[in-house]
């Protein structure tokens, strides 16, 4: 029997199991998925915008990977730090998959970035996704405007959650705490910021379409900005994503705003140079260098400054990877070193340690991204199991039987939340939201999710 463990829980993990299941070359596989938070599905329930039902319903296949008999779920486990180290995990099993994603923010690198009310935008995503990290009332929305740097799908999707009304999102599962906040929200104005133009911003044309359809919204875009990117005029020539996405935008600053009381504004060709803040400390202002083509793809400085007043900031620039304690790291790519999936220590592959998705490959493709992406890895672990399987696990002393993982884990001091502890979860989050009258409403600490899961509560420093 090959015994496999995947660290992380997320759409790279769960397509690293199915792949290994699936295989024929070795057909005595078993997978443990362990992930950090006593929920699964990483990404898919905990960075998925609430009103994207058809997206977050990914779930469903996600879920038949991890009831597979080959495969168990172990939440509440966190590797890296003692007593799971990595070194002290792959003595428990043949091999280890590390799915463990791109978890921080890129930073924009300007003065005034930590200032009070700026916030990375993953931040803004983890509160109303209900991540137990994150506090349940750690945004009031009082400022009265808001910038979002970066024009990706992930701006549009936290431009769109601040736009919408509480009404909109009652239906969905956002935690209590953050329904309340929209709902007394003072936003008005919403600024969405970004240094290039409109033909080689990152959002796809969905996204963008929905922004048109939002209610009591006004969707405002400077057409005088738009052209001058060099496609807007006419955008045949761009690729197909580039081209809709300008001509839903040529649409847009062609009509007049009917006068609804917030207003999203689509800004471009603007690059952030600083937070500016009030007497108070509180940020009150960006800055922005006013930035035109170079003739390469890129843009340049125009000498021209702009400032767009704001009482919150999100930035949503992109993620990268964070090293794993016990784990080689590559600080330049922020990622694991390895190829095709072997880790690589000291530039040699690392028997039995194995890493897919964002880890891999860097925070790059959309969630079926990470379907071949594992499917290479497995390919890779597969390749290598004859080797694999003459390491020798952890045995009874009287019988030989080889000891389950979980019974290490347990006697470790690690509180493992198994599948039938996350259903105990969904049962809870059913409960709370048929009290509030409402659908299925997550639970957002981790004492709340830890008594519903019935396992013990996380150390102090780990209850976020």
């Amino acid at each position: 029997m090959l015994r496999v463990a995947v660290v992380g829980s997320g759409p790279s993990g769960v397509y690293t199991a199915e792949a290994l299941t699936r295989q024929t070359s070795v057909p005595d596989v078993t997978v443990d998925v362990l992930d950090r938070l006593p929920c699964p599905y990483g990404l898919v329930r905990y960075g998925v915008a609430p009103d994207h039902e058809k997206i977050k319903s990914l779930q469903g296949s996600l879920r038949k990977v991890l009831e597979d008999p080959r495969v168990r779920f172990l939440g509440n486990v966190a590797v890296g730090p003692p007593p799971l180290t990595p070194r002290r995990l792959l003595g428990l099993y043949h091999a280890v998959v590390y799915c463990v994603g791109a978890a921080a923010d890129r930073r924009l690198g300007v003065p005034g970035e930590e200032l009070p009310g700026s916030f990375s935008a993953t931040r803004f995503v983890s509160w109303y996704s209900a991540h137990p990290d994150e506090p349940p009332d750690g945004f009031a929305l009082g400022a009265r405007a808001a910038v979002v740097i970066g024009v990706g799908n992930v701006a549009v999707d936290v431009a769109r959650v601040l736009a919408r009304s509480a009404a909109d999102l009652s239906g969905t599962d956002v935690p209590r705490a953050a329904l309340r906040a929209l709902a007394d929200s003072r936003v008005t104005d919403i600024h969405m910021v970004g240094r290039r133009g409109p033909s080689q911003a990152k959002f796809t044309t969905k996204e963008l379409r929905e922004l048109g359809a939002l209610s009591g919204t006004d969707v405002l875009v400077d057409e005088d900005e738009l052209a001058l990117d060099p496609g807007y005029a006419d955008p045949s020539g761009l690729p197909s994503a580039a081209r809709r996405n300008v001509e839903v935008l040529r649409a847009w600053a062609a009509r007049p705003p009917a006068g609804h009381a917030r207003r999203l504004h689509l800004r471009f060709f603007l690059r952030p140079l600083e937070l500016a803040a009030d007497g108070a400390g509180r940020v009150r202002a960006v800055r922005f260098a006013r930035t035109g083509p170079d003739g390469r793809g890129g843009v340049t400085d125009t000498g021209g400054v702009e400032e767009i007043p704001a009482g919150l900031v999100l930035r949503s620039v992109g993620y990268q990877g964070v090293a794993l304690p016990g784990l080689p790291f590559d600080a330049r790519g922020t990622v694991v070193p390895n190829a095709g999936g072997r880790v690589l220590r000291d530039g040699r592959p690392s028997p039995g340690e194995y890493v897919a998705g964002w880890i891999k490959r860097g925070p790059t493709g959309v969630i079926g991204t990470n379907r071949p992406c594992a499917k290479e890895t497995a390919a890779a672990l597969i390749a290598d199991a004859p080797a694999l399987l003459t390491r020798a696990l952890p045995a009874d002393r009287l019988t030989g039987a080889l000891l389950d993982p979980l019974t290490v884990l347990r006697a470790a001091g690690l509180r493992p939340v198994p599948w039938q502890g996350w259903l105990a979860i969904e049962t809870a989050e059913a409960a709370w939201g048929r009290s509030l009258g409402r659908g299925t409403v997550k639970l957002p600490q981790w004492d709340e999710l830890l008594t519903a899961a019935g396992a013990a509560p996380p150390p102090p420093d780990r209850a976020g």
